[in-house]
């Protein structure tokens, strides 16, 4: 219910389009966020003036006053959505106000200036619409779009920043597993890390929970794995894996057929994807869905009674991961994700993708205009 009158408009908007159009690549061999397009969308803010009419200019670096509260203080925060061409070459984004909403929140946290969501969504289409010819022609690859806040700040005070920049840039995308959209991924489970905790950031999406990650990540693969599962308390609580939400799909401890994923309890980060497949899940209504908490322990129990089917990960880039072994405590944890076919990560896979694609009419799509 942040809504400001102090926000910029969409009505606004100043266009300077780039002279020449960059060389697009081939959508089959994209490497994640490397590839950028012709165009960025900029909003400044500050203090004294309030918001800068947005702009929507050629892509550039940034000028930043070396004090700028972003790099010394992580006075910042940052979007993760998509637009996919369909074969119907209508270009679609799936659930924007979901992240719109998301932003909102972690700029309240971050202490950086509110806006009107529906104004920046507005630019935002406006700044694909520009860059449209870089959405793949392609099914398997998107345009990723990345908003990002940053406090600029030009002084080393630890404050709330008298000037912000908003920003959004747009990379199109393959994959995101380098080993392809649907092999599944090992886990590293080690409680030494930990990814939030009660009273942080973790339910938001700032940069800080992502770079205090890397080195934890780096131990994995150190460790012959290929991701980290975070746990967290005294307990061993699972809570997400990797950059992703988790799902676990079981018997539980009642003996009921049930999808489980960790409630939104302030550490964990509220995923589009992951209340997409909630949403999903709960309109087939073939078992019970649950936001509950999940130990290590009641894994560990559930893997001695064969009654722990798949596991996945689930997320924007990756839309849905399967688990397939976990290392915890210098022990091989087998799940049985592809022993079962996966059946519920394919089924929200296919049905995620057939709505982002076009295949599925959905009112969870936003259509370019």
């Amino acid at each position: 219910n942040h809504v400001t009158l102090d926000s910029f408009k969409a009505a606004d908007l100043v266009i300077s389009l780039a002279i020449s159009s960059k060389e697009k690549p081939d959508p089959s061999n994209l490497v994640f966020g490397t590839v950028f397009t012709d165009h960025m969308l900029t909003i400044e803010w500050s203090l004294e003036h309030g918001w800068e009419k947005p702009e929507i200019k050629p892509l550039q670096n940034l000028s930043l006053h070396p004090a700028s509260s972003a790099l010394h203080y992580g006075v910042e925060l940052f979007e993760g959505m998509k637009a996919y061409r369909g074969e119907d070459d209508k270009i679609r984004l799936f659930r924007p106000r979901l992240n719109m909403d998301r932003m909102l929140r972690s700029a309240v946290r971050a202490s950086l200036p509110t806006f009107d969501k529906e104004e920046l969504l507005e630019c935002i289409l406006k700044l694909v619409e520009v860059d449209k010819e870089w959405v793949p022609y392609s099914t398997s690859s998107s345009l990723y779009i990345r908003p990002t806040f940053i406090g600029t700040e030009p002084s080393l005070g630890v404050k709330k920043p008298s000037k912000a920049l908003l920003y959004v840039i747009l990379s199109p995308v393959g994959p995101y597993f380098s080993s392809g959209s649907f092999n599944p991924v090992s886990l590293w489970a080690d409680p030494k890390f930990v990814r939030a905790w009660k009273g942080g950031t973790g339910d938001c999406k700032m940069g800080g929970n992502y770079g205090a990650s890397i080195y934890a990540q780096s131990e994995a693969v150190k460790a012959g794995c290929q991701q980290v599962l975070w746990l967290y308390g005294e307990d061993y609580q699972i809570t997400e894996v990797g950059t992703m939400n988790l799902f676990l799909y079981w018997i539980n401890e009642d003996g009921e057929e049930e999808l489980a994923t960790p409630p939104l309890d302030g550490i964990i980060l509220p995923g589009v994807t992951r209340q997409s497949i909630l949403d999903l899940a709960c309109k087939w209504g073939q078992f019970k869905v649950s936001e509950r908490h999940l130990t290590m322990n009641d894994l560990l129990t559930a893997l001695k009674e064969n009654r722990v089917k798949e596991m996945f990960g689930s997320g924007t880039a990756c839309v849905v991961c399967p688990v397939s072994k976990i290392l915890y405590m210098d022990e091989d944890l087998l799940i049985p994700t592809m022993d079962n076919g996966a059946k519920i990560a394919n089924r929200c896979l296919k049905e995620l993708v057939d709505i982002q694609y076009g295949r599925q009419p959905s009112n969870w799509v936003h259509l370019l205009s």
